[in-house]
């Protein structure tokens, strides 16, 4: 799978009931979305894996990669493409190891310090934020800013993806920041029209 960060779509199971998981992303992939994160810190990893089958067949043929946020055995059984973890989240060598060199390897990072600890050569890319507060995680760092933002790509040996808060009119000055990508939640998952709300991002 190609790896492609311009617009990560993140899904949050409250936004996208409206449309239904799989046809949100769907959506989104048709709009211009190039990677999908199946995200839901309440399910348990059984009804996780069944999410993430679906998913994955709906996307086949799309060249759109499905990640997991998390969950490192829901990634292995489900055959997801890759795995994307916190700081908290377990080894990376140990999700390198269980995942296989062809899987897609992410990792959160925000601040400096951390950058400066990860394991560059079994990651595949960074997550990069917050960018602004948000209210899809509570518990988040305090927000960089752009200027922040442009510190950490400019010290990354990875390319990155930025994430919190981020709207379509936030794109130039985050490829301005030197991030590939943004990664969003709200601004697709919770717009009455998400193929709509993705291609903005284009436009």
């Amino acid at each position: 799978m190609r790896l492609d960060l311009s617009l990560y779509l993140i899904t949050d199971p409250a936004l996208c009931a409206g449309h239904g998981l799989v046809e949100t992303a769907l959506a989104a992939v048709r709009g211009g979305a190039t990677l999908i994160q199946l995200r839901d810190k309440h399910a348990g990893d059984g009804e996780l894996i069944d999410q993430a089958r679906r998913l994955k067949a709906a996307l086949a043929g799309s060249g759109v990669p499905l990640i997991i946020n998390d969950r490192l055995a829901v990634a292995v059984e489900s055959g997801a493409d890759g795995l994307h973890i916190g700081q908290d989240d377990g080894e990376v060598a140990a999700a390198r190891a269980a995942l296989g060199e062809q899987a897609i390897l992410g990792l959160s990072v925000q601040t400096l310090d951390q950058l400066a600890r990860i394991d560059a050569e079994r990651l595949d890319y960074l997550g990069l934020g917050p960018v602004f507060a948000t209210p899809s995680k509570h518990d988040h760092a305090e927000p960089l800013g752009f200027a922040g933002l442009a510190s950490l790509v400019a010290a990354s040996p990875l390319p990155s993806v930025a994430i919190g808060g981020l709207k379509a009119e936030h794109v130039a000055a985050t490829h301005q920041a030197g991030a590939q990508g943004l990664a969003v939640i709200s601004a697709i998952c919770g717009m009455p029209d998400p193929e709509a709300a993705a291609r903005a991002f284009w436009r």
